[in-house]
């Protein structure tokens, strides 16, 4: 059984080529947390995490410091007891453990990784940004020209401005797409009240986590009286929120990305959880490089049925793949034989910081 020999941090910084607006903050650049573990019989993986300080609990320097730490810890151990050891902290540090897991479950050629022996392509959403009338007619029709059928609009900053501009892309798609509405907990309960009821359904999949992601009776209450199905997403960290969610009727659809499950064998096991709560399932990070979105889209292919979220490594100027993650109509494109590889001398140059953990002997 393999055991770790070494481990590489970088904090990367990853400047976005246009602004990424939320209720939770207006992001220029993709700020992530990589980890790349090699095992003594020379395997190598590569995880990652982008820690959204409001979007978690977690901060950026939190899971520098863990991973620095526990990275320590887990030299010279067999893989799966490096992991178990990380999976220990999974409730207070989903996303440093998932970069630190996610490595390993790579290093050791996870058969849910492939690599596929066929063209495999999963289809995902985009963000309309745009703000005014004419900016968002041009935006939704390259979107869709690029192949997008499902389009994510952002709302939770003020809710007549919000239903104005809904309003405005509703009247231009007109049918040619699904739109998925997210809050990112920008509400408070009289305000998602009134957003709901005041709302056209016009061609909306489900509106996703309005109001702080600790208030669950803000969550069932709306999902009372909304005519569209509600999603969570920040409220979602552990599998006993699922259940919780479950019980309260706060939503049918329910939201998981790698960073929120901690690696990929748990993330596996929460979608299926989902399923077992009579709910819907909902994958994808916003907020991710071409790591993350690789992985998501890989265990996409085989346990979701709608557009994954997996878009975040469209978002950035740069790739960190030698081979960059490919896009075309609307989708991750994974041909047969796929395995990435880091570009380490854009790894280098996008570092803020590094570190090299390994063994003293």
């Amino acid at each position: 059984m393999s055991r770790i020999e070494k481990i590489q941090l970088h904090d990367l910084r990853m400047p976005f080529k246009e602004p990424y607006p939320s209720a939770i903050a207006t992001l220029t650049a993709l700020e992530t947390l990589l980890v790349i573990v090699t095992t003594d019989d020379g395997a190598v993986g590569f995880g990652e995490a982008a820690i959204v300080e409001g979007y978690t609990h977690e901060t950026r320097q939190g899971g520098w410091d863990f991973c620095q730490h526990y990275a320590k810890k887990a030299i010279g151990l067999h893989c799966h007891e490096a992991m178990a050891l990380w999976l220990e902290h999974r409730s207070l540090h989903s996303h440093a453990v998932a970069a630190l897991v996610s490595a390993v479950e790579m290093a050791m050629s996870h058969p849910v990784l492939g690599p596929h022996t066929e063209t495999v392509s999963v289809p995902m959403l985009a963000p309309v940004n745009a703000k005014n009338k004419s900016q968002i007619h041009d935006e939704v029709d390259r979107l869709l020209a690029n192949g997008f059928k499902t389009l994510k609009v952002k709302v939770g900053f003020d809710v007549a401005s919000d239903l104005e501009r809904l309003a405005w892309i509703q009247a231009h798609v007109n049918g040619r797409a699904t739109l998925r509405l997210d809050g990112n907990q920008g509400y408070q309960l009289a305000q998602a009240v009134e957003f709901v009821q005041c709302m056209s359904p016009q061609f909306i999949e489900l509106f996703e986590q309005p109001c702080k992601d600790t208030d669950w009776e803000a969550a069932a209450q709306v999902a009372r009286i909304s005519p569209v199905p509600m999603m969570l997403d920040e409220s979602i960290f552990e599998p006993q929120d699922i259940e919780k969610a479950a019980q309260l009727q706060a939503a049918q659809y329910i939201k998981l990305k790698l960073v929120k499950s901690g690696g990929i064998d748990p993330l596996m096991a929460d979608l299926e959880s989902i399923t077992q709560h009579g709910m819907k399932r909902v994958l994808g990070n916003g907020v991710a490089s071409e790591i993350g979105c690789w992985m998501e889209a890989c265990v996409a292919r085989s346990t979701i049925v709608n557009a994954g979220e997996f878009n975040g490594f469209l978002k950035p100027k740069d790739h960190i793949f030698q081979t960059p993650l490919c896009f075309a109509d609307g989708c991750i494109v994974l041909p047969t034989g796929y395995w990435p590889a880091l570009d380490m001398s854009a790894i280098q140059r996008l570092s803020v910081q590094q570190a090299l953990i390994h063994s003293e002997a």
